[in-house]
């Protein structure tokens, strides 16, 4: 029996739909075109247009300052020094060259789950694996918080392709501990917020951070973290969701199961499905009000289309 489940988590992982595969996640380092995280943007871009603040991108480094030499920008003039010392004075800022960027990647209990093509958290995997390689190709640190119902596992921010196995890497163990024999916790704002806690004490200043995952156990709380992340710090925020969780399929007998105890019910009955898709629209509401505000751009990634095309489209790219 213990082989058989040996052979089937092995072919789930060869398949790339239950279980996130290494080399799957290697191979989107070569369909990282058409999409960019800096300012200039499409006009069809997410990260675009009048509602959704465009990213502001390196920003500068105040280096010295000296006396006013012919040919130096009269507007980095600093008057109060020279009003001070009666001689002309700039200051001299350097660019900042690289930044962090922090991906936060989801995989509870609630990723593991996909109706008809791959799980949530595989999709989770194939979207942080995406943008870690296009990250650095730009010449960015990449740093990584991925998390499940029970850990947190922090990655440094580092240059360089190596560095990004690494981070697939564990990403690929938390991955694949997921299994059914997990209870499902029913407190799942424990540990997102946690997470974004975390998030916030290593983020620093001027960082960008990536939200990956299906938002599951937003409240307040999480509110007040992100607020203070956006203070400093640009975000992302990348709802991941199967279609089958938007409408719940009318079934005379349907089974669910938190890993424990299961129930079983009639999910043709007009009251439930009020109240299921009540609960869904006020959770997806919570979240999308949230990114308005701190005006934070949402992307939602589907668990049936390719990923990099997704991404591509959000960005502006063909």
């Amino acid at each position: 029996m213990q082989n058989n489940i040996m052979i089937n988590k092995e072919k789930a992982e060869a398949d790339g739909l239950v279980y996130a595969n290494l080399n799957e996640l290697r191979r989107l380092q070569f369909k990282t075109r058409g999409f960019s995280f800096m300012p200039k943007q499409p006009a069809n871009s997410l990260l675009s247009g009048k509602h959704i603040s465009k990213l502001r991108g390196r920003g500068l480094n105040f280096e010295e300052l000296r006396h006013y030499r012919a040919g130096d920008d009269i507007r980095s003039m600093d008057w109060k020094v020279t009003q001070r010392t009666g001689k002309p004075h700039v200051k001299v800022y350097t660019e900042e060259k690289e930044r962090n960027v922090y991906l936060a990647i989801d995989q509870r209990m609630t990723m593991f789950f996909g109706s008809s093509n791959k799980m949530k958290s595989v999709i989770a995997a194939e979207l942080a694996a995406l943008m870690a390689w296009r990250v650095v190709e730009t010449g960015d640190r990449i740093g990584a918080v991925i998390y499940n119902d029970d850990e947190i596992k922090v990655v440094p921010a580092k240059r360089g392709r190596n560095h990004v196995v690494n981070v697939l890497a564990e990403i690929i163990k938390k991955n694949h501990q997921l299994n059914l024999s997990i209870p499902q916790i029913n407190d799942e704002s424990k540990a997102f917020n946690k997470m974004l806690n975390k998030l916030h004490m290593i983020s620093g200043h001027n960082a960008l951070v990536i939200l990956i995952g299906d938002g599951h156990g937003w409240n307040q709380q999480s509110t007040d973290h992100i607020k203070k992340i956006r203070q400093h710090s640009e975000v992302i925020a990348c709802h991941v969701f199967d279609p089958l969780e938007l409408d719940l399929p009318k079934m005379t007998q349907m089974v669910v199961s938190d890993g424990k105890k299961q129930i079983q019910f009639s999910s043709q009955d007009k009251a439930m499905q009020h109240k299921y898709q009540a609960e869904i629209a006020r959770q997806l509401k919570t979240y999308d009000d949230t990114t308005k505000k701190y005006r934070i751009p949402l992307l939602s990634i589907d668990t049936l289309t390719p990923i990099d095309s997704q991404v591509r489209k959000a960005f502006g790219g063909n």
